[in-house]
């Protein structure tokens, strides 16, 4: 599978590479992912040219299917954990390659760390080779089960090295050590971005984020899963407003080069979360509490000064507005008659 390449039409033919060698072109990995094929969209729109790289582990084509014959988008089936030759220039390097759901990134611990570590220095000697800027997706799981709220990046985190979520953690944290030595010793111009919980279309039925698992609850009328009593709290970031901030950061000035938060600092228990789908939905499933996994954090709330200084960036969608656009959104994929999630995704 690595390296091989889907042709959508004339978009990854010859021509489109020689065009590319006058206008350089963005790079997103895990492009047809929740996060990443909503960049390519907005890049797409902002008028640049893509290349979408993903192996299609947790992402899909479904995600990147209405830019397919877009003549600014190519798509590359690739593992970033192998490396990665581009033929053409590159400006810029989004790397959002991993799964970032417990239950997913679970599934292959190992691939998951070699994807955070392996892929991340590929990705790094890719943007030192081309001469691009590269942003690192990193996540507020880096600081762990936190012991001071909100969060600011100055925290160093409260994380277990030896445990189920390790894996995803650390591997996390590991990059942005790559990313600091590769920005500090070998000329990289890095941004890394630790992002906050973050919902909205196109996440995958199964995504097995609690935002997602929630509405899939409510619409098909099971039971709604808390972990623990509920009442541990989160911060819960609308897509479009994530996607603003990882765009600005991309093109902040050269004092943006730590590590920066982005989410939506409004803080809400995992019970408030589950009530209001509950309402929003008219879904009659029960609530049921289940044991609360090994290393789930207790609290998540950023603290977004920097961001404001730096980037402007101020989330400007509630959580009302985002878990209605949500609902809609999985309302359309499971079927307004309750069809099987099988027969529609």
């Amino acid at each position: 599978m690595a390296g091989e390449i889907l042709s959508f039409g004339a978009n990854c033919s010859a021509e489109f590479a020689l065009r590319g060698r006058r206008e350089k072109s963005v790079l997103v990995a895990g492009g047809a992912g929740f996060l990443g094929s909503h960049i390519c969209a907005r890049l797409i729109a902002a008028g640049r040219r893509v290349i979408c790289v993903d192996n299609l582990l947790t992402g899909s084509l479904r995600n990147v299917s209405e830019l397919a014959n877009n003549p600014h988008f190519c798509f590359h089936l690739h593992d970033v954990i192998n490396p990665l030759t581009i033929g053409e220039p590159i400006s810029e390097i989004y790397n959002l390659a991993c799964p970032a759901s417990p239950e997913k990134y679970q599934r292959d611990p190992l691939h998951t760390f070699q994807t955070s570590v392996r892929g991340a220095e590929n990705l790094l000697m890719l943007a030192q080779t081309k001469g691009a800027r590269i942003l690192q997706a990193s996540t507020s799981e880096v600081y762990g089960d936190p012991e001071i709220s909100p969060q600011p990046e100055s925290y160093r985190g409260a994380v277990n090295t030896f445990g189920p979520r390790a894996c995803y953690d650390e591997g996390k944290r590991a990059a942005e050590t790559l990313f600091y030595e590769y920005s500090a010793f070998g000329g990289i111009e890095a941004r890394v971005a630790r992002i906050f919980n973050t919902y909205g279309p196109q996440m995958a039925h199964d995504d097995g984020r609690v935002v997602s698992n929630f509405i899939v609850q409510a619409l098909m009328g099971r039971p709604i899963t808390v972990y623990g009593d509920g009442s541990q709290t989160r911060s819960f970031c609308y897509v479009d407003d994530l996607v603003e901030g990882l765009m600005a950061l991309m093109a902040s000035p050269p004092d943006c080069r730590g590590p920066m938060n982005l989410g939506n600092p409004v803080e809400f228990s995992v019970r408030e979360l589950a009530e209001k789908v509950l309402a929003k939905t008219g879904s009659r499933s029960a609530i049921v509490f289940r044991t609360l996994p090994t290393d789930d954090p207790r609290q998540r709330r950023p603290d977004i000064s920097r961001a404001r200084e730096k980037l402007g960036f101020d989330p400007k969608v509630g959580l009302d507005a985002g878990l209605d656009a949500t609902i809609a959104y999985f309302s359309t994929v499971l079927g307004n008659a309750g069809d099987s999630i099988k027969q529609v995704v």
